[in-house]
């Protein structure tokens, strides 16, 4: 991941991943300045088997990417629930969200749910209703048509704040 200097506008892409609806938000960062680019969902229709949702996400964001061409993009960690089954099937999402920008030859950096919500709230266990009125504060001409948008765009957020020390951390590693 190479990260451009702190002061040259870049473009992140934020992803929200699911099988049902793949939320995703663009903004455009500049030093501390956040800019709404587009935010929307990626919505498989319901009686697609596994592998055609799959498929369904990985075209949407192909096409959000070449519409909005990112530089950087960022995907939610997958949350681990009690139920196995889900969490494999939520992880097949992710693993197409981290990849549609990956074949664009975006790098792509990974934040935890808890740290998303402690960035754009301040607290690691904010709700929806909360992150949503800090988007409004935020990114003012951002108006998300559903909660995976609006995850996505504080998504994007979070990495606008945190890409820096991310891409230090792999210099550090050597990659």
């Amino acid at each position: 991941m190479t990260a451009l200097p702190i002061r040259q506008p870049v473009r992140i892409i934020g992803i929200d991943p699911g099988l049902r609806r793949t939320g995703w938000g663009v903004i455009e960062a500049e030093g501390n300045r956040l800019i709404y680019v587009a935010c929307g969902s990626v919505e498989p229709p319901d009686d697609l088997p596994l592998s055609g949702r799959l498929l369904a996400i990985h075209e949407g964001l192909a096409a959000v990417l070449s519409n909005h061409q990112p530089m950087e993009a960022a995907v939610e960690q997958t949350f681990v629930n009690k139920d196995g089954v889900a969490t494999l099937k939520l992880g097949q999402a992710r693993g197409v969200a981290m990849l549609a920008p990956a074949m664009f030859g975006i790098s792509v950096a990974e934040y935890a749910p808890n740290q998303v919500k402690k960035t754009v709230v301040g607290a690691g266990h904010a709700d929806k209703q909360q992150i949503a009125m800090m988007l409004k504060i935020l990114l003012p001409k951002a108006e998300p048509p559903s909660a995976d948008a609006a995850d996505a765009l504080a998504i994007a957020i979070t990495h606008a704040h945190h890409r820096q020390s991310a891409a230090l951390r792999l210099k550090v590693v050597g990659i």
